[in-house]
């Protein structure tokens, strides 16, 4: 029986696909499975006690702590995402621009990104800490006297959190609008300038039309990775005041190992895995019927 020559180049391919093959079963399908079998059980850190069915996923719909948690999440994703896009397309735009000292700005844009979530946080402490920090001593020089607990109010603790995350992740998105508007031709814009049109006009017809790919993209990564949202918050605020900020990892980490129950914290693992699943289908869905 002869081989067609698409099938020999598949088979080549075989030996070089297997060894991530091999650890993707290994360190993610498995981990999967072991984690819905772990959520339909009574399940300690020690040892796994009885069969539980779907009893953990029956407490989840009746905790108002789950809700209030996942709600904070997308509050989160709500505030956070829109501003992250927004500010890493315009400092893009900056980037782009031929100017002196371009390569400092995107550098300057893009150092945040680098620093771990702990030296961030410590940052965001530091500047909005009462009384000693560094906005603080700012506004009392300039003639405040009332003081301002950013940390000790949920709406300005909600600031805090935002303000840290876009400083701290919006160069990422800045590099890849950059790297889609440096594919955009000139001769585009030349065109356009002859023909009248403003600046306004040529970003509006011209450079937006032409990132709707790049812009999906990134939307879907910030939806993911705020969803995500854990570590800045836990060590800015803690989740407080009380629980205003705590996000749904937060509650998962806190039922998982400090009440010592890995089986209700699988669950809302894979609540939370199926609720970023149903949102990815909405969105790739609204940009396929978008590019029809």
């Amino acid at each position: 029986m002869r081989i067609s020559k698409q099938l020999k180049q598949d088979l080549l391919a075989v030996p070089f696909l297997l060894p991530f093959f091999v650890f993707y079963v290994i360190f993610v399908v498995s981990p999967m499975i072991q984690g819905f079998w772990m959520s339909l059980h009574k399940w300690t850190i020690v040892r796994k006690i009885r069969y539980i069915g779907l009893n953990n996923y029956e407490e989840m719909l009746q905790d108002p702590y789950f809700w209030g948690a996942l709600s904070n999440t997308m509050k989160f994703v709500i505030w956070s995402t829109p501003s992250i896009i927004i500010a890493g397309l315009l400092l893009a735009l900056i980037c782009n621009q031929n100017l002196k000292g371009k390569t400092f700005f995107r550098l300057s844009f893009y150092m945040p990104n680098i620093l771990s979530v702990a030296v961030i946080s410590t940052i965001m402490v530091f500047v909005f800490r009462p009384y000693s920090g560094l906005l603080s001593t700012i506004l009392h020089d300039l003639g405040m006297k009332d003081e301002i607990y950013w940390l000790g109010d949920s709406s300005l603790a909600w600031f805090v959190v935002v303000f840290s995350t876009l400083w701290w992740t919006v160069g990422f998105n800045m590099v890849l609008f950059l790297a889609a508007l440096q594919d955009i031709p000139d001769f585009l814009y030349e065109a356009a300038k002859i023909d009248g049109a403003t600046s306004l006009q040529s970003f509006w017809y011209i450079t937006v039309p032409l990132l709707k790919p790049i812009i999906w993209v990134v939307t879907m990564l910030q939806i993911i990775a705020s969803s995500k949202v854990f570590a800045q918050i836990w060590l800015i605020t803690g989740g407080g005041p009380g629980t205003a900020t705590r996000p749904i990892i937060q509650y998962i980490y806190e039922i998982g190992f400090r009440q010592n129950d890995l089986g209700y914290a699988a669950t809302m693992s894979y609540a939370l895995f199926i609720i970023l699943m149903v949102l990815t289908g909405i969105q790739i869905k609204v940009r396929k019927k978008g590019e029809a």
